[in-house]
């Protein structure tokens, strides 16, 4: 895993920590005054928790670094539970010891009781947070998470002596589908397993009697959005971004023309999944009358289910309430000739497919609100290019136009809120989605979700 991806993790997972010793602290003063006992020796009652609010000047900041002192944050992902408790127990006595030594220092009287449970109570609290770290990892929300598939390239030599260090390092969310030597193979070749696989990284092991070949390979898939870590010398690119970093302590040149791992990009998936959950909650009731209605009004299921293409080209299935009348796949043929977007995309106006219900639905996006069921499954956020089906998606050719796959596909956009169907032109489309991941921030995020609200509830660029 490279520097820059654990340097995020073991942040946030610090972040974490101090938050749950804190809450070890609090419960256990808690316990304490409720059980109004104290078995080794001290009084009854104790001193309300407000006087000891000082402890946590100690308890935020130095037990991340204690737990970081004992190796906590170095461990490997898949190591044993019994190395993974014996690293937390002595980090919390640790923060135990650390703690009488500061209330003895402050002149504070905690309970003997209280510094005990609050040992148990964070070991406990903090080995149920690796736990279930552990049991999501094997999901496949996890893995859609922590999962990245890569293509080895280089030598045969090469990829095999990489594949063999990193099947070393199994669980460290580097899963290989494909391994590709570029001295015999064509470039051609490389942009199919990309899409084959829906890969989206490659670890190039470049020498230099195959310069140009590493080249072509780099420019493919800076194209397609789509990492390379290259395990050489540095290449001039038109797009990516190139930042040194490591690999397993080896110099490593990454060229990314997407949004790089950050704070920032943590913060973008706690707020798709708690905002999605949150919302869902909020429409439940909203999303029920659209059902009854949609129910009452035409014949059919309520919800349409359809294949779309997700994270680098990954298919998978987005629901929305059908709008259209049951056979409209099929009917498509009957209508080519109305389609006014120009490239791969098919849309029509006055489309005659759509039931009175489904038009009205569209014109206000009710229809996409389950699409916030996709978001909280991880395969959407909230903010991001709007999905295609997977057909479309077969018949983009340039390949400039791929890389609006390279990020997550979103709710909303820049091109709806932009008059959504006011624009005609696939080009047009695609240069927004990619002025967006080029431009991409949480206060850009922000910006589309606030532009978005008018959009919804006047039903602008929609009809």
């Amino acid at each position: 895993m490279l520097s820059r991806q654990r340097v995020v993790r073991r942040q946030v997972h610090q972040v974490v920590d101090a938050g749950l010793f804190g809450l070890s602290f609090w419960l256990a003063h808690l316990l304490r005054s409720n059980w109004e006992i104290e078995v080794f020796g001290g009084a009854a009652q104790i001193e309300p928790f407000a006087e000891y609010l000082s402890l946590y000047l100690f308890l935020i900041p130095f037990a991340p670094l204690l737990l970081e002192s004992q190796g906590f944050y170095d461990r490997h992902l898949v190591e044993t539970r019994r190395q993974t408790a014996w690293s937390l127990v002595k980090a919390c006595v640790l923060v135990a010891v650390g703690v009488v030594l500061v209330t003895f220092l402050f002149r504070l009287k905690p309970a003997r009781s209280v510094v005990i449970m609050f040992a148990g109570i964070s070991f406990a609290v903090i080995f149920l947070k690796e736990e279930g770290l552990r049991w999501w990892r094997r999901t496949v929300f996890g893995q859609r998470f922590f999962q990245k598939r890569v293509i080895l390239m280089g030598t045969a030599e090469e990829t095999a002596e990489l594949g063999r260090e990193l099947a070393g390092r199994a669980g460290e969310g580097i899963g290989v589908v494909a391994e590709f030597n570029l001295n015999t193979r064509p470039v051609e070749r490389l942009v199919d397993l990309l899409h084959e696989h829906s890969a989206n990284g490659v670890i190039m092991c470049a020498q230099h009697n195959y310069f140009a070949q590493a080249e072509k390979a780099i420019e493919v898939c800076e194209l397609e959005g789509v990492e390379v870590w290259l395990l050489a010398d540095f290449f001039r690119t038109q797009i990516s971004r190139v930042s040194l970093d490591d690999f397993h302590g080896r110099p490593t040149l990454v060229f990314r023309s997407t949004p790089e791992d950050s704070w920032q990009s943590v913060a973008k998936q706690v707020i798709d999944t708690v905002g999605a959950a949150v919302l869902l909650v909020l429409v439940s009731p909203l999303l029920a009358l659209v059902a009854l209605l949609i129910r009452v009004s035409s014949p059919g299921p309520v919800v349409f289910k359809q294949k779309r293409s997700g994270l680098n080209g990954h298919p998978f299935t987005m629901v929305k309430f059908r709008s259209m009348v049951t056979d409209a796949e099929q009917r498509q043929q009957e209508i080519a000739g109305l389609n006014e977007m120009g490239g791969p995309v098919f849309k029509v106006t006055h489309d005659p497919r759509v039931t009175p219900i489904g038009r009205w639905l569209r014109k206000y996006s009710l229809d996409e609100l389950p699409q916030l069921w996709n978001v909280l499954r991880g395969e959407m956020s909230l903010v991001g290019p709007r999905p295609l089906p997977v057909d479309e998606v077969r018949r983009i050719y340039d390949l400039a136009h791929r890389r609006r796959l390279s990020v997550k596909p979103g709710l909303t956009c820049l091109w709806q809120v932009s008059g959504r169907n006011n624009v005609k032109d696939f080009d047009e489309w695609v240069r927004l989605d990619l002025e967006y991941i080029d431009n991409w921030s949480l206060w850009l995020d922000f910006k589309i979700l606030l532009r978005t609200i008018p959009v919804v509830f006047l039903g602008t660029g929609a009809k």
